[in-house]
């Protein structure tokens, strides 16, 4: 039986470095060092928002136990994946041959950067359709809609030095042992709208890059719901970095038994054996509106942990409303050098964030990404 909706990806963009999402239990460790050298667009928000999809753990199909005769791989159907190659007409091909076949899978091999031209992959095509692409580097005026990933390690969306992106309705589902589930993640891009979407065991924002120049600014997510994550919306940075992340909106969000729902960590480290730096990022004009819900008491329900010598700045809250999960104790939330305010009333009160700028912000040459 063919989808009644149709299943739309528009892709514009110079290059997209893929990798296999696990559906057949692979792993791939992604570490990337890329310099930014686009220039800033409009944002491509041209679209209303809508209700969120409904979120289901029952996908319909098992798409991990697809036959083999049903992978449609871009390499067989002519790709080179050099970088250089124009690839356009092979993932036309491919997702036409893909889009015929019932629990197809589109394979968008590993270890490939494939050059693409303006596409529009449409359907409606047959059911359990599955396309096995999570990365995007250099793109601009993308849209992504209407998708659903399912059980995908690490990534499952990652944006890497685009310019003009739009993902709306968007499901992403992962079982709680997936390890460092980043639902939709962030790097060095300007202007990104994520709108209507479902995340289960995934957080949407994370910004940032280790012991390098990180330029985030210009992010709106709006109309989502977060569930039974072990972080919610998140910015995080680790310290020896330099650049900035700005201009960063989090709207309308609903939070579903999730730890750190709001969080702000200029500390990250994975090894927990990271030494202290001077320099990092700096965080500036982050505001939260109307985000409620419920977290695991494990952890505090916001957490700003910002640098010693590079503090965040205008950070704001309004219209929070954050409950235990369990019991009726609401904890603290916790704060570490974090100038700003809250312009409502919020459960849990925040009277630890800092009112004014701090002098080393107003004294020193910051790297703002200008």
């Amino acid at each position: 039986m063919r989808f009644a909706r149709v299943f739309l990806l528009v892709c514009i963009f110079t290059s997209c470095e893929c990798a296999y999402a696990r559906l057949h239990n692979h792993t791939k460790n992604h570490k990337h060092a890329h310099s930014r050298t686009h220039t800033r667009a409009q944002p491509p928000f041209a679209y209303p928002p809508s209700p969120p999809p409904e979120s289901s753990e029952d996908s319909g199909s098992d798409n991990g136990t697809s036959n083999s005769t049903n992978v449609f791989d871009v390499l067989s159907f002519g790709a080179v994946g050099d970088g250089f190659a124009d690839d356009t007409q092979a993932f036309k091909s491919a997702w036409l041959s893909a889009c015929e076949v019932q629990s197809a899978t589109l394979l968008v091999p590993a270890n490939h950067t494939f050059m693409i031209q303006p596409t529009i992959f449409l359907g409606p095509c047959e059911a359990g359709l599955v396309f096995q692409a999570v990365r995007f580097f250099e793109g601009s005026n993308l849209t992504l809609r209407g998708l659903r990933i399912q059980n995908s390690p690490q990534f499952h969306f990652r944006f890497d030095s685009c310019n003009g992106v739009t993902v709306d309705s968007i499901t992403i589902s992962s079982p709680a042992s997936s390890p460092n589930t980043d639902g939709i993640h962030v790097e060095n891009t300007d202007f990104v709208g994520i709108y209507n979407s479902v995340i289960s065991n995934g957080n949407i924002g994370s910004l940032g890059k280790q012991n390098s120049r990180a330029c985030v600014s210009n992010v709106t997510v709006t109309n989502a719901v977060i569930k039974s994550s072990d972080n919610g919306v998140r910015i995080k940075t680790w310290q020896g970095g330099t650049g900035s992340v700005s201009a960063v909106t989090f709207k309308d969000i609903y939070m579903d038994n999730v730890r750190n729902p709001i969080i702000i960590d200029q500390y990250y480290c994975l090894d927990k054996g990271c030494a202290n730096q001077t320099s990092a990022v700096l965080v500036s004009g982050v505001s939260y509106e109307n985000i409620k819900g419920t977290y695991d008491v494990r952890s505090p329900p916001m957490h700003f942990g910002c640098s010693d010598s590079v503090p965040c700045t205008n950070v704001t809250l309004s219209n929070i409303e954050l409950l235990p999960a369990q019991g009726y104790v609401v904890a603290d939330p916790y704060c570490w050098n974090v100038y700003g305010g809250s312009e409502s009333l919020t459960i849990p009160p925040v009277p630890c964030l800092l009112e004014g700028l701090p002098r080393s912000i107003m004294e020193s040459d910051v790297d703002r990404c200008s």
